[in-house]
């Protein structure tokens, strides 16, 4: 049993009344139902708008929902309710061109009022760029740097917005910058390759 399946395990035995702990276990139960598609054949490193959302586990994903919905029917929002209710709508999504990204994009500044939390703000940030456009995102990145400007996922959100408003250059560079801090092999693996495909396409033009 991998340690997913483990905490998931262990936090039915933990049946409780207290919504956050059913969001807890909600939110496990839909990033584990992606786990068969976050990766490739050779063990690559697979991201969520690439991802085959046929190969979701829909038993999990159905059981995270049903999870979910009483959870927030109990009117005390937390941290792991939002998330688990941002899964739940890639989850939900038969395609990443049919995310509900206006839906998404609310539960993150419901999470971001709750938690203040600058990792929370730099994700929706993303959902930012999918709703008003990259160049809306990119202005709110700014309010960010003081922040979170030397963490990988900094660089590695730049780099998909500028990516997104043709800067290939620009790109590559912040691709390159978020490899460089990335601990996680396999996602460090991912942003050089990034990084790699822009600047070739950059010198291109």
């Amino acid at each position: 049993m991998d340690l997913a399946a483990q905490a998931i395990r262990l936090t039915r035995l933990r049946e409780s009344a207290e919504p956050e702990v059913a969001g807890l276990l909600a939110l496990m139960l839909l990033h584990h139902a992606r786990r068969d598609a976050r990766r490739d054949r050779d063990g690559a490193l697979v991201t969520l708008d690439e991802q085959d959302r046929s190969r979701g586990h829909t038993d999990e994903i159905a059981e995270g929902v049903r999870i979910l919905q009483q959870a927030l029917a109990a009117n005390r929002r937390g941290e792991y309710q939002l998330q688990a209710a941002i899964a739940a709508l890639h989850d939900d999504a038969p395609t990443a061109a049919e995310t509900d990204w206006a839906q998404i994009l609310e539960w993150y500044d419901e999470l971001v009022a709750l938690t203040d939390n600058p990792i929370a703000r730099l994700s929706r940030a993303v959902a930012l760029a999918h709703v008003l456009g990259p160049d809306a995102a990119l202005a709110e990145l700014e309010t960010l740097e003081p922040l979170v400007g030397e963490r990988h996922r900094y660089f590695a959100v730049r780099a998909y917005l500028l990516e997104r408003v043709g800067d290939r250059a620009g790109a590559a560079e912040h691709y390159a910058a978020a490899a460089q801090r990335a601990t996680n092999i396999p996602e460090r693996d991912h942003l050089t390759r990034r990084a790699a495909v822009l600047r070739h396409e950059a010198r291109e033009g």
